[in-house]
């Protein structure tokens, strides 16, 4: 980056770029319909479970463990970016027909 050059942003002048890869088998990603949270005095765990159609049992296609700062930090940004995507598409009826959220 040249001096010219504005960071990214969120990323503060003078820290370094992280290069950030995919492997092939994870590009693909794994779709989930159902997230189970946790947590633990230092970290938080997310499993993506994918139930099936009209069965009663579900799959859990990945598990995430990240520490308390991190979660928090997720959070934010799922805030942002719902608050974009409903600005954009409209509302999101998350919780249709007033279903309790699962914790």
């Amino acid at each position: 980056m040249t001096s010219s050059q504005k960071p990214p942003e969120g990323q503060k002048p003078g820290q370094p770029q992280i290069q950030i890869q995919i492997p092939p088998e994870v590009q693909n990603g794994a779709y989930a319909n159902l997230t189970f949270v946790s947590h633990t005095e230092t970290e938080f765990v997310f499993d993506y479970v994918y139930v099936l159609p009209h069965e009663p049992r579900g799959v859990v296609r990945s598990r995430v463990i990240c520490s308390a700062k991190q979660a928090k930090r997720l959070l934010g940004a799922l805030q942002d970016n719902v608050q974009r995507f409903e600005q954009r598409f409209g509302p999101i009826d998350a919780l249709p027909g007033g279903d309790k959220a699962v914790h």
